[in-house]
């Protein structure tokens, strides 16, 4: 045998010999890959310690006693508040501008701001008062700046705000407090504040939202959104009621605070607006839930933005007009929903 076909043979012997080290190595391997390879979902326990809230995202539908009528866009990126003045047009602060819209939702005019409007009230005389982070703006009727009111300090954040004859109220969520002006801007009094002689425990206010209303009864309706409750207060600051619970059931408030806005409905029911699991839910005057509006199916994407350790981004806002319907604002969709009662 030549050196040549020696040198063949073992050549070959060696290839053979080495592909088979290789395909018992690749299949080793493999078998090492498997077994660190996580398993797939359907068989991975499932984690004990997980929050699942997907039960209380889910709405009964007998409960659900309004439909929507009409949904339509804002002009405005990020809009945070609205109204509705006494031509029954919605105006939408979003960023530095106010607008006026039909409720069919065509755009009628537009204010420009000094700041980011963060709350609007109509006055019985249709002045706009607008709240802005740390002070209030004043225009007259065809948006005309009127004053701007000076700021209360460092730590205002106004979040809520409701005009009387003679009185403007302002939620200020930095101080945890209402302020009650006079129409020309004097404070007259601070509503709301921890006092044991009163009776009055105080607001908790983790985020900022802090909302309240002027029911036809005369008193406040103030949100108190950490103590996941609705309490009437006098002009002068008494503490005549209060209802609302914390929990995750329908007629209950459920995360770190909630309700974050409220409306009335002409029949002194209120309507009561939630962020994390978004809804909007009707109650009696004295607080027994009603029904609800829509459910939390229908606001995806500002479920979606409200995470476990940040809530800030998503929320709704919303008021009624005379005829019982509620026009919902959706912070994150950037669109408002009209809803009427189903037909009984």
């Amino acid at each position: 045998m030549s050196e040549l076909t020696k040198n063949q043979l073992v050549n070959r012997r060696d290839f053979l010999r080495r592909a088979g080290d290789s395909a018992r190595l690749a299949g080793i391997g493999a078998a090492l890959v498997a077994l660190h390879r996580p398993a797939p979902a359907s068989a991975a326990r499932p984690n004990p310690w997980a929050y699942d809230d997907s039960a209380f995202r889910h709405t009964d539908p007998k409960l659900i006693q309004y439909r929507e009528v009409k949904r339509f866009g804002c002009s405005r990126p990020a809009p945070r508040c609205l109204a509705i003045n006494h031509d029954g047009h919605l105006l939408i602060g979003a960023g530095k501008f106010l607008t006026e819209f039909t409720p069919e939702g065509v755009q009628v005019s537009e204010t420009s701001l000094g700041g980011e409007a963060r709350c609007v009230a109509v006055a019985p005389n249709d002045s706009l008062y607008v709240g802005l982070r740390d002070h209030i703006e004043v225009y007259g009727p065809k948006g005309l700046n009127q004053t701007v009111w000076p700021s209360p300090g460092p730590k205002t954040y106004f979040t809520g705000i409701a005009a009387a004859d003679a009185d403007i109220f302002v939620a200020d969520a930095g101080n945890r407090v209402v302020l009650r002006y006079d129409r020309a801007g004097k404070l007259k009094n601070r509503i709301g504040e921890k006092n044991k002689d009163r009776n009055i425990p105080g607001f908790v206010v983790p985020s900022p939202f802090f909302s309240l209303q002027i029911a036809r009864d005369g008193l406040l309706r103030v949100a108190n959104p950490g103590r996941h409750r609705v309490e009437a207060y006098t002009f002068d600051g008494d503490l005549e009621s209060a209802w609302g619970k914390p929990g995750a059931g329908i007629e209950h408030f459920c995360g770190c605070c909630n309700p974050i806005n409220l409306a009335l409905l002409p029949d002194g029911r209120v309507v009561t607006f939630e962020k994390g699991i978004p809804r909007v839910k009707v109650y009696s005057p004295d607080g027994n839930f009603d029904s609800v509006v829509a459910g939390t199916e229908s606001f995806s994407e500002n479920a979606a933005v409200c995470g476990p350790n940040d809530c800030t981004l998503g929320g709704l806002a919303g008021v009624a007009d005379a005829t019982g319907r509620i026009y919902i604002l959706d912070f994150v969709a950037g669109n408002v929903r009209v809803m009427e009662r189903n037909p009984s």
